[in-house]
């Protein structure tokens, strides 16, 4: 499956990290470039349920594929969010579907780094985005 150019990027940038202070500069560096969302977006209809943090998502369809937009609270989950979404951009929902996560933060060198509670946290995030594509839309 060929990864959208994001996930490229968070791959190239990754790989060259040599250790796990490297790559948590790179993941705030990643964290401080998500879009903020405006009030209005930051709602209870756009929260994410199953994060220890608050995090709020917003889909937009674009033709068939998905862009979505996230935000959160805490500056390490606002990092493996903007690189979820590098992954996750782009793609249609039946690609969405296809995602492992686990594999993904693998790749990325950051799966021992992601706690039991950011990862339930993370999977509910893509849940979200897996159910938000789901919905017919309005």
């Amino acid at each position: 499956m060929n990864l959208p150019a994001g996930a490229e990027q968070a791959l190239a940038a990754f790989g060259q990290c040599l250790g796990w202070e490297q790559r948590a500069r790179l993941l705030m560096q990643w964290g401080g470039r998500l879009p903020a969302l405006s009030e209005e977006e930051r709602c209870e209809a756009n929260r994410v349920h199953g994060c220890e943090s608050q995090v709020w998502l917003v889909a937009e369809r674009q033709e068939q594929c998905w862009q979505f937009r996230a935000s959160s609270d805490a500056r390490l989950l606002r990092g493996l969010l903007a690189l979820l979404l590098a992954r996750v951009n782009g793609l249609t929902g039946a690609q969405l579907a296809e995602i492992d996560l686990a594999d993904w933060f693998g790749q990325l060198g950051l799966a021992r780094q992601l706690s039991p509670s950011r990862s339930n946290g993370l999977n509910a995030v893509l849940q979200r985005m897996r159910e938000l594509t789901r919905q017919p839309s309005s």
